[in-house]
């Protein structure tokens, strides 16, 4: 192949010579193959890309074919069940709800009914009328140790930081939040003036403690105080981690951060900005309660609550005892699947650690229920939803109310193009450069983020009301069936059998199969 281009160059050169001669309009042409001639003798004696030295000019063609790979398979490729990790079905649903658009299917559904992991709702006979019901349900947020309970809506914004996205998409969000009525997550990444625009806010704290940090990282009280008072902050979620990279800890790319992303987070710039994975301010479940009680006295009494991965099933249940044995509550855990999203990740902590969110929901409300703790706090879950069947088929596990992320930003007008960690979002909804950001208008953008969030809720209460039930706290488990196979379905109650009240209590009443971790499980370490 060298030699084929050695040829072809000197063949190029010796006919554009001759028709120069001939004729001097051609030396246009010399502005065509010059450049290109110099690009493959470059390609040749370059020692980094093996195809281009062996195939010296074709061989880019490798390297412009696979960087357009992606978008060639979303727009021509995939099918309407295709494309991860939402597939064009679903991504069309949120655009259609965001407009306010018709999004109703014709000649029955797509899926095969027959494929294992087959879900559906279990209807009935004596269905409720739509409008005999609250198309707008509240849930109740604050154990009886909140001073300040906050009532949230069934389905909210999920922890999206600024940095990773860009402050047009956090004023939208928050924008549409206070349109709606629902709460904004900000993220681990601070507390920013975009966060603080109207809509009620769930203040994430970090391992890095952002916008509460002294100069060596660690948690300042007197910080938090000021931001953790502020009349819009309604909730303080404490961070332990998230699905997409548990154990790791966040990751800004250096070429994201700002001035004023580094102001707000109080932190220097130049460099990748990555939490610690583990908190400095505590060490041990008891150490946490003791947390958990300054950071409540500190906001004024508002709920507090965690945010985790479930990973050692055995260090969750060090906190349902320190929780039992200090007798101080959490008011809410948010359980975020391993499926979960972020802007940057390494693909072997998206792709392989973390427990998914179905049996992580389970395993967190069986532990509260068998600790006698779940009238005290309610349960948030993350993690691939989106739509209302989404919301039901989590409330049937064990989840009180719902957050979305991805969701909320198919509604900001995300097209998945997956360049979140490249700087390079073509819609401005997750980049820091100025010229993409600037195609995202929040004024608009804010109002299909509270009618898709408006449509996806009625959705939810909607098909609540074909199973009979006219409230979030009537779902339970036996409203959902899966098939395990071709033959064979049972109901999420089959699936997850639900502990009794109390029996982890006594190791005497421990169930065989949380036995192991139950003895495991001390107040004194993680």
């Amino acid at each position: 192949m060298r030699k084929a281009f050695v040829l072809f160059a000197i063949t190029s050169i010796a006919i554009i010579g001759l028709l120069m001669y001939v004729n001097l309009k051609f030396t246009f042409l010399l502005l065509i193959f010059i450049p290109l001639i110099i690009m493959g003798f470059y390609d040749m004696f370059q020692s980094i890309h093996t195809i281009r030295r062996n195939f010296p000019l074709l061989g880019r063609m490798r390297y412009l074919l696979e960087s357009i790979g992606p978008e060639m398979r979303q727009y021509f490729i995939e099918n309407d069940l295709d494309g991860k990790p939402f597939n064009r079905l679903q991504r069309n649903l949120v655009y259609e709800r965001s407009k306010k658009a018709i999004d109703t299917m014709p000649f029955g559904t797509q899926l095969d009914v027959y494929n294992e992991g087959y879900e559906w709702i279990n209807h009935s006979i004596r269905a409720i009328s739509f409008s005999n019901i609250n198309d707008n349900p509240r849930v109740r947020i604050g154990s009886s140790q909140c001073e300040k309970p906050y009532q949230a809506s069934l389905f909210n914004i999920s922890a999206m930081s600024f940095g990773s996205l860009s402050k047009n998409a956090i004023l939208a969000l928050n924008k549409g939040a206070e349109i709606g009525k629902f709460y904004h997550n900000t993220g681990e990444g601070g507390l920013s003036p975009y966060h603080l625009q109207g809509g009620d806010v769930v203040w994430n704290i970090g391992t890095a403690y952002f916008s509460c940090r002294d100069d060596d990282g660690k948690f300042s009280y007197e910080k938090y105080i000021i931001r953790a008072t502020l009349e819009n902050v309604k909730m303080i979620e404490l961070k332990f981690s998230q699905g997409a990279k548990p154990g790791h800890g966040g990751i800004l790319p250096k070429e994201k951060v700002t001035d004023e992303i580094a102001a707000i987070r109080l932190v220097s710039k130049g460099h990748d900005i990555v939490s610690p994975p583990t908190h400095s301010a505590f060490k041990t479940p008891l150490e946490l309660m003791e947390f958990v009680k300054l950071l409540r006295k500190g906001s004024g009494g508002k709920p507090i609550g965690i945010k985790l991965c479930i990973g050692n099933k055995s260090e969750f249940l060090s906190i349902c005892k320190a929780m039992v044995e200090t007798q101080t509550y959490l008011d809410f855990i948010t359980v975020d699947g391993g499926e979960g999203g972020t802007g940057a990740a390494p693909q072997e902590y998206s792709d392989h650690v973390g427990m998914p969110l179905r049996e992580a929901l389970a395993f967190v409300y069986d532990a509260l229920n068998g600790f006698g703790l779940k009238d005290q706090i309610k349960i948030i879950c993350s993690g691939k939803i989106i739509t209302g069947f989404d919301i039901i088929k989590n409330l049937s596990i064990g989840a009180d109310l719902c957050n979305s992320a991805r969701g909320m930003m198919f509604a900001l007008g995300c097209i998945q193009a997956l360049e979140c960690h490249a700087n390079t979002c073509p819609t401005g909804v997750a980049t820091q450069n100025p010229q993409l950001m600037k195609g995202l208008v929040p004024e608009e953008k804010s109002i299909r983020v509270a009618r898709f969030q408006e449509e996806t809720v009625k959705s939810a209460m909607d098909l609540m009301a074909s199973a009979g039930l006219a409230h979030p706290d009537d779902v339970d488990r036996s409203v959902v069936s899966t098939r395990i196979d071709k033959t064979q379905v049972k109901t999420f109650y089959e699936i997850y059998p639900e502990l009794d009240n109390g029996c982890l209590l006594n190791e005497g009443t421990v169930p065989l199969d949380f036995l192991y971790f139950w003895r495991k499980a001390s107040v004194e370490k993680f």
